[in-house]
């Protein structure tokens, strides 16, 4: 429960700020939230399942966006033209402040020019890339760091199988051992009764 009312809180905050933009306002096609400016939607959202998804277009940032473990390219062919998806699990800590940066991008990119106006200048530019660049940094060092497990987990594997040969070696040349005293004792009660006889 704990987990939804986290999806439910970050929802709730990316459309507050969805919401703050001038002639910002909402309509729920698909069962989805679609925040809009002047007829067309420049955010679209859902929160269920035990999922939040969250989709912007990102003219500028789109490339780099799609670099996060957590976005991918919208489908429905919005992808080609910059819009990006980025999905969340119960237990992912969604980057509220980046997505402020891309819900603001995508608003500027789809709001008539005269409500940007009074946004004043642009909040994305550089700062905003560095940031989804940051961001990025830390998710690759996360993602080489569990590769970096698995293959531990891997080698541990590797020597315990190793360890098995090893055991199996051992055990085959007790074996052989046993069936070479076998054979010598054999050999000997032979010589001693060719020997008695003789």
């Amino acid at each position: 429960m704990a987990n939804q009312d986290h999806i439910q809180s970050n929802a709730a905050a990316l459309r507050a700020m969805a919401m703050s933009y001038p002639g910002a306002y909402e309509e729920f096609p698909w069962g989805e939230v679609a925040v809009k400016v002047n007829g067309k939607a420049f955010m679209f959202m859902h929160a269920g399942g035990g999922q939040l998804s969250m989709s912007c277009k990102l003219p500028r940032s789109h490339e780099v966006a799609q670099m996060l473990p957590f976005a991918s390219p919208t489908g429905y062919g919005l992808g080609k033209s910059g819009w990006v998806t980025s999905r969340f699990g119960p237990r992912d800590e969604a980057p509220l402040e980046l997505l402020r940066e891309w819900v603001d991008e995508s608003y500027r990119a789809i709001a008539p020019k005269k409500l940007v106006a009074e946004l004043g200048a642009s909040g994305q530019g550089a700062g905003g890339v560095k940031k989804v660049a940051k961001v990025a940094k830390v998710a690759v060092k996360k993602k080489v760091v569990k590769v970096a497990v698995k293959k531990k987990v891997v080698k541990v594997a590797v020597k315990k199988k190793v360890a098995k040969v090893a055991v199996k070696k051992k055990v085959v040349k007790k074996k052989v051992a046993k069936v070479a005293v076998k054979k010598k004792a054999a050999v000997k009660k032979k010589v001693a009764k060719a020997v008695r006889r003789g």
